[in-house]
């Protein structure tokens, strides 16, 4: 009997008519499709996706830097272990080139895609979870460029029946605490007494612990459940530092920068936080993700899902720890642009009760129509040496 293995790998580039300098990375999108056994799978990088296409097709440079695509494509697939087995073989052979954590969480999450159909089971129960838990959306939106529009953007949110909100990037962070404090208390009156508010900075402060301790006391006073990304993945002792200041009373938040499984361990063993963030798209697919899920369980550490892009990629993000009940909250961007909602016919909507459901289906469950991103699709091409490495594939 023949084997099941990959046939092609395909990254799409598609972005918006016009990409502003802010924080939201729905504005394009990586998108990628993966072929084995007569089905298909799709999946989404969180990164820029013309290096990340690079990634995928560039001349090797040396034995630790090949480019992505020849360790995959020609690759048996026909269980979990060829899943994680080919991840490893990236990794190996990529080891250099840092761009292919990015590369590799798109194929990744089209493979848990392409193994699901191919088995007829959604990708989650592949991933070894029994059930499926509801998880709570929080509304996922910037700060307003004033208090008065983040107040604003809080009554919306809470106006739209959402019982958890986020407010990130944008300007907090950049002038005083007391501007800082302004946003707090607006967002605060605007989600009402009840609402759950949490708060992320986006890196601003790097590794400036005495800078992000004077938002401390607005954070208290506001009620914010985590601060997120206060500074950059790798300052862990400036997140231990931060956490140990903190005193359990605003709790830490990070990892959506984790590229690898070890990445958010250490910010979770060495950093204090709280809340281990993944974005599936960034860290290594829902392989590396599932891992980081099992071990902050075992560390009394909530798992939050990251995704600031596309339904596929939200998608993505929640199944590596859709098996974990008491970890409930999970992110859900309310900016999203309109290429972000081309990409898949069907929607994570809330339900009547306000909760996000995962499809039952085959692998994510969702379906990805081409002729709805294609008015987004960008015409690429990319020759070495007069060597044609890549172009935009047929769709």
């Amino acid at each position: 009997m023949a084997r099941t293995t990959v046939e092609s790998v395909d990254f799409f580039y598609l972005a918006m008519p016009r990409i502003d300098d802010v924080g939201d990375g729905s504005q394009d999108a990586c998108v990628v499709r993966v072929a084995a056994g007569g089905k298909v799978g799709w999946g989404e990088c969180e990164a820029a996706p013309l290096p990340s296409i690079a990634g995928l097709v560039a001349p090797m440079s040396h034995s630790a830097c090949l480019p992505v695509i020849d360790s995959v494509v020609g690759q048996t697939l026909e269980s979990v272990a060829d899943i994680h087995r080919i991840a490893a073989r990236v990794r190996a052979r990529s080891a250099d080139m840092l761009q292919s954590s990015h590369i590799l969480s798109g194929i990744d999450m089209a493979l848990w895609d392409l193994l699901g159909r191919l088995r007829d089971e959604p990708a989650w129960k592949l991933l070894g979870w029994k059930k499926s838990y509801p998880k709570l959306p929080y509304a996922s939106v910037l700060f307003g460029a004033t208090p008065q529009q983040t107040l604003e953007k809080a009554r919306a949110m809470t106006a739209k029946n959402f019982r958890a909100a986020k407010f990130g990037w944008g300007p907090f962070g950049t002038k005083d605490a007391q501007y800082d404090a302004d946003h707090l208390v607006a967002a605060r009156e605007g989600r009402g007494k009840d609402g759950i508010l949490l708060v992320d900075a986006g890196t601003i402060w790097v590794d400036d612990v005495e800078r992000a301790k004077k938002t401390l006391p607005a954070l208290e006073q506001t009620r914010a459940t985590w601060l997120e990304e206060p500074f950059i993945s790798s300052a862990l002792g400036a997140y231990g530092e931060l956490a140990k200041a903190a005193g359990g009373r605003v709790r830490l938040a990070g990892g959506e920068g984790a590229h690898d499984w070890q990445t958010a361990r250490n910010m979770i063993d060495y950093g204090g936080i709280g809340f281990v963030q993944v974005d599936a798209g960034r860290i290594g697919g829902l392989t590396d993700a599932k891992r980081v899920a099992d071990y902050a369980r075992g560390r009394g550490v909530t798992f939050v899902n990251h995704s600031f892009q596309s339904q596929l990629a939200l998608n993505g993000s929640i199944q590596p720890f859709a098996g974990i009940e008491q970890d409930e909250i999970c992110e859900y961007p309310m900016e999203a642009r309109d290429v972000a909602y081309a990409i898949t016919i069907e929607r994570l909507d809330r339900g009547a009760d306000g909760m996000v459901r995962l499809p039952e289906k085959p692998g994510l469950g969702m379906t990805v129509d081409t002729a709805r991103f294609k008015p987004y699709l960008l015409d690429v091409e990319i020759k070495v040496g007069g060597k044609l490495l890549y172009r935009t594939p047929a769709i």
